[in-house]
């Protein structure tokens, strides 16, 4: 016969049964358990499954030989992006890094957009989106606020994986309640704990994972959410005027940001219907998607990269919706200045108050 063995929740020590008490009790923490609790808790641990996340096969249409009549790409030789233009593109500077690229084919191989959200603003209200963010920045160099600099900003349809699933999870956290108080000798605190369950499905409609290698991740989901609203089915003419970078990160390297972002929805909206506890911490999550479906989009964002000191800094402003992310360039010698400034006005400050310190003391 075997026999069971069973673990404290709160230590993980082997919990015994007291006979005093008639409960389990952990010789380690002294934390008690009825014993039907211990064996429920004990079930629901053992039974505990892992993530399946399972997706069907990304999109798979290609273009068409009538679709590539009008549609070229281009490869920049600095930093490998490869944009789409219409066939009358000849020459593009690269939203990626900035630097001028000439190198023209054809559009082969690849996949073709299911999915577009035009443009809604346009290159002025880049402009003035990222005037407004420099405006104030005393410690922004000088040439940055130059218009030819703040003009070479540039309109793109960047490639985004699009991921619609129905999501089944089952989560456990371990939540408690403390009373305290006190008598005339001790002060006392007593802590129960509980075992909380939720268990439900989400539905998850188009979750934006961008499919550029160059452009960076945390910018491209600060410009986010983009307006569903307004997406269209994909037409080549969507493309004249603006150029559209290739995808360089695929479907099956996507889903890894798809399922963490659906874990962590589930796992935040599922904690909310939680509450009347001290604590609550999650013990465990586990996150079922059958039969998810993932499509191919091209969305809008105005982009403009400018070096300082040999680094690069990038900007994005969503081109629908206008939210606007970037680090700006610091001037070490402005920098340096305000730091002198400080430093004397605080030093003046602070003799000052020392010579009146004397003369009241």
């Amino acid at each position: 016969m075997d026999i069971k063995e069973y673990k404290c929740p709160n230590c993980s020590g082997t919990v015994k049964f007291d006979s005093a008490t008639q409960h389990m009790k952990c010789p380690y923490c002294d934390a008690e358990f009825e014993i039907k609790a211990l064996t429920d808790y004990q079930k629901e641990v053992e039974s505990q499954a892992g993530d399946r996340f399972d997706w069907k096969s990304g999109p798979g249409e290609t273009w068409k030989e009538s679709d590539l009549v009008d549609l070229s790409t281009g490869s920049c030789p600095s930093c490998g992006a490869e944009l789409i233009g219409d066939k009358n593109t000849i020459a593009m500077v690269c939203p990626c890094c900035g630097n001028a690229q000439i190198v023209q084919k054809r559009v082969q191989g690849m996949l073709k957009p299911e999915y577009c959200i035009p443009f809604k603003l346009e290159k002025k209200s880049a402009v003035e989106a990222l005037k407004r963010f420099c405006n104030g920045k005393r410690l922004l160099p000088n040439f940055f606020n130059k218009e030819n600099r703040i003009e070479n900003i540039q309109g793109m349809y960047a490639p985004f994986w699009l991921f619609d699933a129905k999501a089944r999870a089952r989560i456990r956290y371990k939540a408690t309640k403390v009373r305290a108080w006190s008598d005339e000798r001790f002060n006392y605190t007593k802590t129960d704990f509980y075992s909380v369950i939720r268990e439900g499905s989400l539905n998850f409609e188009k979750i934006p994972v961008d499919g550029s290698e160059k452009m960076d991740d945390a910018y491209m989901d600060a410009i986010e959410p983009f307006d569903y609203a307004q997406i269209n089915d994909f037409q080549s003419e969507y493309l004249a005027g603006y150029s559209a970078e290739k995808y360089d990160v695929d479907v099956e390297a996507s889903k890894g940001r798809a399922n963490s972002r659906i874990k962590n929805s589930i796992e935040t909206e599922f904690a909310r219907s939680i509450s009347g506890y001290s604590s609550v911490a999650l013990e465990s999550s586990t996150v079922n998607i059958e039969n998810g479906k993932i499509s191919y989009a091209l969305f809008p964002v105005w982009i403009l990269n400018t070096k300082y000191s040999k680094k690069n800094y990038q900007f994005i402003m969503n081109g629908q919706t206008g939210r606007f992310v970037g680090k700006l360039p610091v001037d070490k010698g402005k920098a340096a200045r305000f730091v002198l400034m400080f430093t004397a006005i605080f030093g003046t400050v602070f003799t000052a108050v020392i010579q009146l310190l004397r003369i009241f003391l």
